[in-house]
């Protein structure tokens, strides 16, 4: 276990670590550091499968590392003075005390600091809620004024949205989270279709020689690049890369495809996972080495086709995120810097984390133009019987969806999820008296529901008898239940019912006749609060800025700058460098301090008047347009 910067096995058994392993991933939170180098290494070998499951399960994915890689882990590195551990796998540790998990988990809760997603706390804390008052922190172990990386990696899994994998950056989508991404899918799904655009599934691999065709485009994905080396035990003749993107997997076949002008436009899109393996930070929805996501790929006769294309599809992922999740976007062009590896130009639309002050790319429509037409000779004959390369477009929408609509909307008691994605519109909670019939109150809160269901709600009636009411509220508040409708037997003889919203808490009494109407209305005025209050937060946190000397206090008031500029890839990477030796040393003279470099998120397509003259606040050049900058996912 860690203590006090130093690891420390005090006895632990085989028998302990395994036990340990049965409810976590790592020694201590929810991802690989030092203390699990350490542990692994005073191992000396492979524990047996067959007795210590769960210490093998965790051994075998410490293994996949590589030791650079598990070296590199974060925490301390220190070697103790003196280590009691196992000498072998095959044999249990002569134990001087045997810890138990609580005194483990105490021990690592003790060394504070270090990772995110450091270990439960022992004891539940008391901490104040949003309206002030006190509650007991039986869900969430951290808030978002504690550490937001750690609430929201707490939050993603108490509230079953995600499990932990064995491989690192790799995540199970549980049914509530995959129920979300089924209705994003059926939206947008519905949206191409309407535009001819079709789907299909193309292959996982792609061929050595087909992935670094387009010199940019690979330059750009190569250090992410997973590649199949070995059958069984046999080499491959040559490496075959796992899908990164599928450019270089489709861009030969439509070369096939395609012949005269009728062939055009093509469009298809598929739904898939991509692997990436990069080794920043993995962060579940937001950066992992797996991800699901909708690639859309086409071929146009002309630039103007693919220009409204790219517009139309950029505007469907804006209703994505405004219309379904309740998230505002800034629509616009990424810089040339920034734009997709190998594309003319890249067009975005951008979130905000109001709570770390940070943009997140939502989701991107580029225009690849010819670039990869004539790398893949994707020619067609036009009408006038002349050989001319097709103009191509991408774009894609991933699970990073659910990710922003979390960090946006939900709070320290859990998810708070928008209706039109929720996997569950209405939980109906019967409250049972002592000494009244259950029937009492159960077959009226049936009724409702039924009445609801027909209205097309979901809805589901929590009867447990082994949790009380109060135990209810908490877990479905957990996971982020639009609506909560109490029936008690007072409510029943009153004929009505009491429903809670959970974004406010806001408390409202419906007569039972009219309930259904008058809860399928609160649930879209839900909605419509959700991205009103969203917007308003991220309004209130762009700030015009004119000169460098405002930039960087303004990124540390957690907000973005929206500041004219010379839109030059030089005086990008001015200020990409500027702002991250700066943000550095603000940090290091106050501990409060936010770092991280700038860049730019995007030239908004809605642009301020730019009076003639304006400079650019970094270059004192001419300024060309106004660009938004910040610190970003």
């Amino acid at each position: 276990e860690y203590m006090g910067g130093l690891f420390c096995f005090r006895a632990m058994g085989l028998d302990e670590l395994n036990n340990l392993f049965a409810t976590q991933s790592y020694v201590s939170g929810f991802e690989a550091t030092a203390a699990d180098t350490k542990v692994f290494v005073e191992l000396k070998g492979e524990p047996d499968a067959a007795k210590y499951p769960h210490l093998y399960r965790w051994y075998r994915h410490l293994q996949s590392f590589t030791p650079a890689q598990r070296a590199a882990f974060p925490g301390s590195t220190a070697t103790p003075a003196a280590i009691s551990a196992p000498a072998s796998t095959s044999a249990s540790v002569v134990e001087e005390k045997a810890l138990s998990k609580k005194e483990l988990r105490s021990i690592a809760g003790a060394a504070g600091g270090g990772a995110r997603g450091a270990p439960k706390k022992e004891k539940k804390a008391i901490v104040p809620a949003e309206d002030g008052k006190k509650v007991n922190r039986d869900g969430l172990e951290f808030t978002r004024a504690e550490d937001f990386g750690r609430w929201y990696e707490d939050l993603v899994k108490k509230s079953g949205l995600i499990e932990y994998y064995d491989i690192s950056g790799c995540y199970i989508l549980r049914p509530w989270a995959y129920s979300i991404w089924e209705t994003i899918q059926k939206y947008f799904d519905q949206k191409i279709k309407a535009i001819g655009v079709e789907n299909t599934y193309f292959p996982l691999f792609v061929s050595q020689k087909n992935l670094f065709a387009e010199s940019d485009h690979i330059e750009d994905f190569a250090p992410e690049v997973a590649w199949v080396t070995r059958s069984g035990q046999s080499e491959l003749e040559l490496p075959i890369a796992v899908r990164a993107t599928s450019e270089t997997i489709m861009y030969p076949i439509f070369a096939d495809w395609i012949r005269g002008h009728r062939d055009l436009p093509l469009r298809i899109n598929q739904w898939c996972s991509v692997v990436r393996w990069e080794f920043k930070k993995p962060t579940p929805f937001l950066r992992s080495r797996e991800f699901l996501w909708q690639e859309g790929h086409t071929c146009h006769a002309t630039q103007e086709s693919a220009d409204v294309e790219v517009l139309d599809i950029l505007e469907f992922y804006r209703s994505v995120y405004e219309d379904l999740l309740a998230v505002p976007v800034v629509k616009g062009r990424k810089s040339d810097k920034e734009k997709f590896a190998g594309a003319d130009y890249t067009t975005t639309v951008e979130g905000f984390i109001p709570y770390v002050g940070r943009g997140i790319q939502g989701a991107t429509s580029h225009c690849l133009g010819k670039n990869f037409a004539h790398i893949f000779d994707i020619k067609f004959e036009n009408e006038k019987q002349q050989q001319e390369y097709v103009v191509q477009n991408s774009w894609g929408l991933t699970t990073r969806t659910i990710g922003v609509a979390v960090m946006v909307h939900s709070d320290d008691k859990g998810l708070v999820l928008p209706p039109r994605v929720a996997p569950l519109h209405v939980v109906i909670v019967p409250i049972v008296k002592k000494g009244v019939d259950p029937e009492f109150v159960g077959g009226p809160a049936k009724a409702l529901a039924a009445r609801l269901e027909a209205l097309g709600l979901k809805v589901k009636v929590d009867n447990r008898t082994d949790h009380n009411p109060g135990w209810k509220y908490a877990h479905w508040e957990l996971k982020g239940v639009p609506l909560r409708v109490e029936v008690g037997p007072q409510d029943v003889t009153d004929g009505q019912c009491v429903v809670v919203r959970r974004d406010t808490g806001n408390k409202q009494t419906f007569k039972l006749d009219a309930a259904p109407e008058s809860i399928a209305k609160e649930l879209e005025v839900m909605q419509q609060d959700l991205l009103n209050a969203a917007r308003e937060k991220r309004d209130n946190s762009i700030k015009k800025v004119y000169s460098w000397e405002e930039f960087v206090p303004t990124l540390n008031e957690r907000k973005l700058c929206l500041t004219p500029w010379c839109n030059t890839k030089e005086s990008e990477q001015i200020v990409k460098d500027r702002s991250a030796a700066e943000s550095k040393q603000m940090a290091e003279d106050d501990a409060s301090g936010l770092t991280g470099a700038a860049k730019t998120l995007c030239i908004p397509f809605d642009q301020p008047p730019l009076p003639e003259g304006t400079k650019c606040f970094i270059t004192g050049e001419p300024a060309k347009c106004w660009v938004l900058w910040g610190r970003s996912y």
